[in-house]
């Protein structure tokens, strides 16, 4: 599968922003589905994921209660809906897709395939 990240962009601190990813290829539904953030000089780390039937999500504690991720199998499409930012979400944001035997997966060594990145700029 080929996945493609867009929406980023600058927004001030307390908005709000929606990333999108498109997916081609092998059937979307077959895939946990997740979100993934790389901040400058720190490592990647985990924000959501989201289950094949779209019936489970796991946020990271730091985003919990402020974005919310789905996806639209339909459309082959993952969001997330990024609300009350706050500087600390700036990072490139990368969407992942996981052939994992769970339901989920917050590891990202789990993911088998990667879109290029958008990047999110919070400013205070």
């Amino acid at each position: 599968v080929q996945l493609q990240a867009f929406g980023g962009g600058l927004v001030q601190a307390g908005g709000s922003l929606r990333l999108s990813c498109a997916a081609s290829g092998r059937t979307f539904s077959s895939y946990i589905m997740g979100w993934f953030r790389q901040a400058p000089g720190k490592a990647r780390e985990f924000v959501a994921t989201i289950s094949r039937n779209e019936s489970v999500t796991r946020y990271a504690d730091s985003v919990k209660g402020r974005f919310t991720i789905s996806r639209d199998s339909a459309k082959n499409a993952l969001y997330l809906q990024m609300n009350t930012v706050k500087p600390e979400d700036t990072a490139v944001y990368y969407c992942a897709a996981s052939n994992y035997r769970g339901s989920t997966s917050v590891v990202d060594s789990h993911y088998d395939f990667w879109g290029q990145g958008t990047e999110v700029t919070v400013s205070s």
